[in-house]
């Protein structure tokens, strides 16, 4: 080994004795003798050189309080590798002194929250017994207070009296010194598109205010959680949980921003063209009811309507809407689809004849000359409309109803009775269907005298082949008494 080798080997040796004086929550005072990118370089003296956290040498603005040649005071957090500092009192020993003028300095300290108790948490710091109000171990107000015990934070000791006996710290007070300095970063790195994280601060029926960081809010509604109906935020999120969203708009007058979550994952409408068709039957279950019909949910994200019309009329108070229930899972038939404005029409089916094609094939037999049983729809002062398949309504005129002109027509067709008709004709749109009773009266006396005469025709003949039969007896007999006289 070479001389100036022995020397290095003598120096590490005595810097690594050195170290090893030095103890774990050891107070000590040092030279800040270099500012590196990260950390400060502190001469502590005989004690060899130690580093710092630049962020412990940071003010409110975030800019550095020390320089080259400065004094500090701080306390020894690890030896290992090294000594390292810290301005944040640690949870180990101290002494009445330390903690008080850790309170009239700011300084720093650690401590454990133990238990929930009435009005805040005992927060045990450097071996005593502290108090945090409940209002003060957090800027979330809405957490489950047991969510803190066992954790260990960093408070900032906000009164300290008695010796000790009246010991309050807070969290609060630091968390929001934090967000202060990093507020002004946020909000340069938000801009529409922009995906960052957060935290939910609180959750109301509307959405959900989440903190983006530095105390920057955002504002994720309801309708932007999911591609699917959100009834209840709090079904999808809860306070204090760290969620990923992204920045939709940013009002540059007002400082509001408004977030989306079901953004970071694909539209269902999407694949609609490549996974529904028309005359599909598909489950649904029936979300919500308005005036005009209920609104279906095939798939999440994926809502229909069914459109008051296409229910068959019934004679209930309140109409087609006593036939379904909200929450409730039906068979329904797509009608159309239009995937760019994101519309489905449906109609609720019959569950016996919930098959591809059921419905559409009601319509398709809607031709002229068509024997059909609809439902009475309502009644106008020339005729009554009948419901024939989802979306289709014909229309009988008083003319065709058979019913005398003095008779009463509502009387005869009850709103939600079945009802025969024939179709007379059908226009090239569709949109106008004439029906007749009267020619399903007609029909049937018509099919009632062709059975008569189909009757008396197979009556004749039968009665012609019975005379036939007798004469053909008769001569027979004749023929035989002849034969015998010539014998």
């Amino acid at each position: 080994m070479s001389e100036n080798d022995e020397d290095d080997f003598a120096a590490l040796f005595a810097a690594s004795i050195q170290t090893k004086r030095l103890e774990h929550g050891q107070v000590v005072k040092g030279k800040i003798v270099a500012i590196g990118q990260d950390v400060a370089f502190v001469n502590v003296g005989a004690k060899g050189e130690a580093t710092i956290a630049l962020d412990e040498l940071r003010n409110d603005d975030g800019a550095i309080e020390a320089s080259v040649g400065d004094l500090i005071e701080a306390t020894v957090v690890s030896t290992t590798g090294g000594i390292t500092l810290s301005r944040k009192m640690q949870r180990g020993a101290a002494t009445t002194r330390q903690l008080e003028d850790a309170f009239q300095t700011g300084l720093p300290v650690e401590g454990k929250v133990e238990s929930v108790i009435k009005g805040g948490y005992q927060v045990t710091v450097a071996r005593r017994r502290a108090f945090c109000p409940q209002s003060q171990i957090d800027t979330i107000r809405d957490l489950d207070p047991a969510v803190h015990v066992g954790r260990v934070y960093t408070f900032r000791i906000v009164e300290f009296r008695d010796g000790g006996q009246k010991f309050v710290v807070s969290r609060r007070a630091l968390l929001e010194d934090e967000q202060k300095k990093r507020a002004a970063e946020v909000r340069r790195s938000i801009a529409v598109g922009a995906i960052l994280a957060g935290r939910v601060v609180s959750v109301r029926d509307f959405g959900a205010f989440v903190d983006l960081g530095g105390g920057v809010q955002g504002l994720l509604h309801a309708s932007e959680m999911a591609w699917a109906n959100v009834p209840d935020a709090a079904q999808v999120v809860s306070p204090g949980q760290e969620i990923t969203t992204q920045v939709l708009r940013v009002d540059e007058a007002t400082g509001h921003i408004a977030l989306g979550l079901k953004q970071l994952t694909a539209d269902p409408w999407s694949l609609v063209p490549f996974t529904y068709e028309v005359g599909q039957v598909k489950a649904g279950r029936i979300t919500r009811l308005a005036d005009f019909g209920a609104f279906v949910e095939l798939a999440p994200g994926i809502e229909a309507l069914a459109h008051a019309s296409t229910f068959p009329p019934n004679a209930q108070s309140g109409g087609w809407s006593r036939s379904i229930a909200v929450g409730t899972t039906r068979a329904f038939e797509i009608l159309s689809i239009d995937a760019g404005k994101r519309r489905m029409g449906v109609a609720l089916v019959d569950e016996h004849a919930a098959t591809p094609g059921g419905a559409a094939a009601s319509r398709s037999a809607i031709v002229p000359g068509a024997r059909l049983t609809g439902k009475v729809e309502r009644h106008e002062t020339f005729g009554v409309f009948v419901f024939l398949a989802p979306g289709v309504t014909g229309l009988i005129p008083l003319s065709e109803t058979g019913v005398p002109r003095e008779g009463n027509v509502r009387s005869a067709f009850p709103i939600g009775s079945p009802v025969e008709v024939i179709v007379l004709e059908v226009d090239p749109s569709g949109r106008r269907i004439r029906l007749s009773c009267k020619a399903v009266n007609a029909a049937e006396e018509a099919a009632e005298v062709r059975d008569y005469a189909q009757r008396e025709a197979a009556q004749q003949t039968q009665a012609f082949g019975s005379l036939a039969d007798k004469l053909r007896g008769a001569l027979g007999r004749s023929e035989s008494e002849k034969d015998d006289r010539g014998r």
